[in-house]
């Protein structure tokens, strides 16, 4: 207010022209509105992404996404306004947000770790399965060892070690 008048201010500026009197300025402040952007967050099938749906974020600020996978499964892609990204620990931060943004993530099922189990059988008898067969990694096996006619199991060797059959299985 100049001499009680509101007045309209130049750049942040008001200038007193021609003086010839004494005069008053005063202002007053009020909070700016905030310029908000909008973050969509999705996650497909199979995991989450926190904080998900549109997040609101102040012109400027910076906004962490977190993207976990359900058990089983792994992240198979990031996309942040179309463009694959890289995560850092499972987490994609947004710096600096100027505009409104996606980023969307899906998942894929976990690559399970095999191992083999090579099995065989001599003359006379046989094992089964046989040949080599993949157990998942902490999964299990059973083995059945049957004897031709006329003849009984020897030994059995897992390993090189002679183990003990109960009922004909391993």
């Amino acid at each position: 207010l100049v001499d009680g008048e509101e007045v309209t201010l130049t750049n942040g500026k008001y200038t007193f022209t021609n003086v010839t009197s004494d005069h008053t300025i005063s202002a007053t402040f009020k909070q700016a509105e905030q310029i908000k952007h909008t973050i969509t967050a999705t996650a497909g099938a199979n995991g989450s992404i926190s904080p998900s749906g549109d997040v609101e974020v102040s012109h400027g600020c910076s906004q962490e996404f977190t993207i976990t996978p359900n058990a089983g499964y792994e992240v198979d892609k990031v996309l942040v306004d179309g463009e694959e990204v890289t995560l850092t620990n499972g987490k994609y931060t947004f710096t600096n947000v100027t505009s409104d943004h996606t980023i969307s993530a899906t998942f894929k099922q976990a690559e399970q770790i095999k191992h083999t189990i090579t099995a065989t059988a001599g003359a006379n008898g046989s094992i089964s399965p046989s040949g080599d067969v993949e157990v998942s990694h902490g999964g299990s096996q059973e083995f059945t060892i049957t004897p031709n006619a006329g003849y009984e199991v020897d030994k059995v060797l897992v390993d090189g070690e002679e183990v003990t059959l109960t009922n004909g299985k391993y």
